[in-house]
């Protein structure tokens, strides 16, 4: 065991930490899909969503109450607060869906919700597997193209907003633009948040690579 290893404690339980929450907001996502696409019962669907969002909480309070009793961290103190709360965000988010979906009481989905919260599923999936990379860094270049590709769906997400957007202002029905452009909204901004996890991310793989 070198000198960094012994003046850096073994506490990759950061990394451990970051990861099972990239897995609660895949698994999250998941449901999220399901909900909308399926959505027999919302109520369900939201109850179950909020546990993951819960799990989140936990995750992220754990970070925050190891972090202040670690005097030297594998990565800036900065750096790990960021993306913990980049991290809860997004389940937060996730979990503002549901329960629009919900109280709201939508009737049903329509094909613009499917797309952008398949690419919410999608950015899920891709930070999987850059906090797993983020780890050791020893490949920044994959870290750095999944990163890309996390962006690249964000901006699919503002094509999609718009154009769902500029339907639904061809309603009358001001109740409904007002419900609609809200659960839209809060759709895309998850994607926003997706990309600025994966910009975190990316500036943490550059920094210590």
């Amino acid at each position: 065991m070198g000198l960094r290893d012994w003046i850096i404690p073994q506490d990759k339980v950061f990394f451990d930490l970051f990861e099972e929450q990239a897995e609660v907001i895949k698994k999250a996502s998941v449901h999220l899909c399901s909900m909308i696409q399926n959505f027999n019962d919302p109520m369900n669907d939201c109850h179950k969503i909020k546990a993951y969002e819960n799990q989140g909480d936990d995750i992220t309070h754990s970070i925050y109450l190891i972090l202040n009793k670690t005097f030297i961290t594998p990565i800036e103190p900065e750096e790990i607060s960021r993306l913990a709360k980049v991290l809860d965000d997004i389940l937060d988010h996730i979990d503002d869906i549901a329960r629009q979906l919900y109280t709201y009481n939508i009737k049903e989905t329509d094909h613009y919700m499917v797309e952008m919260s398949k690419l919410i599923h999608l950015q899920a999936e891709e930070l999987v597997l850059v906090t797993g990379a983020l780890r050791d860094l020893k490949n920044p270049d994959f870290i750095s193209e999944r990163c890309i590709e996390i962006n690249r769906l964000e901006n699919l997400a503002d094509e999609i907003l718009d154009r769902a957007l500029k339907e639904l202002f061809l309603s009358d029905d001001a109740i409904r633009i007002i419900k609609l452009k809200e659960i839209y909204e809060t759709l895309e901004i998850a994607t926003d948040l997706g990309e600025e996890a994966a910009n975190v991310i990316g500036d943490i793989a550059i920094k210590h690579s």
